[in-house]
């Protein structure tokens, strides 16, 4: 199903909250996180897959582009409400526990309880992604990325802890 042309404006205000809530987990996420780079972060010791830091902004801006227009997706199909309210139920989850691990590794400088806390994440992901897929397969692979990413950064993570 496709949004009509005229449907469009009407729809268009959900973007929008989805985008700020995209937006304001990043930016509380992203304070957190630039409180403690320069000398926690900086002091810990890293293997050598950890990308440069600068990589990090423009990674995560893409993501959470993409985790918004995919819940718009989802939220503009027809079919069932409670498949559909599940969903975004799982959306809003796993954008929480995203914030948390940021919350976790950087403010409270705690790898271990991080990496348990992204396994949690990891498995909200692949259950939003399995959700969004049944309503609309463009919105599930549209989390794909975010998946890898985060996969990704639990490799990264776990690797710190072990390190330190």
């Amino acid at each position: 199903m496709t949004v009509a042309a005229p449907d469009l404006p009407r729809r268009l205000p959900f973007l929008i909250v989805l985008l700020t809530l995209c937006a304001l987990v990043a930016a509380i996420g992203g304070a957190v996180t630039a409180a403690s780079l320069p000398v926690w972060y900086a002091g810990l010791a890293k293997p050598p897959f950890n990308p440069p830091n600068w990589i990090f902004d423009p990674v995560w801006t893409a993501l959470y582009l993409l985790m918004a227009i995919a819940a718009w997706r989802v939220s503009r199909r027809g079919g069932q409400g409670r498949e559909r309210s599940l969903a975004l139920g799982l959306w809003g989850a796993q954008l929480a526990l995203n914030l948390g691990w940021s919350l976790i590794f950087f403010g409270l400088h705690a790898p271990g309880p991080a990496a348990v806390e992204l396994a949690l994440l990891l498995s909200a992901i692949i259950a939003t992604l399995w959700a969004f897929a049944r309503i609309d397969r463009i919105a599930g692979l549209m989390m794909a990325p975010y998946l890898a990413w985060c996969s990704f950064a639990f490799a990264l993570n776990w690797a710190v802890w072990r390190l330190n």
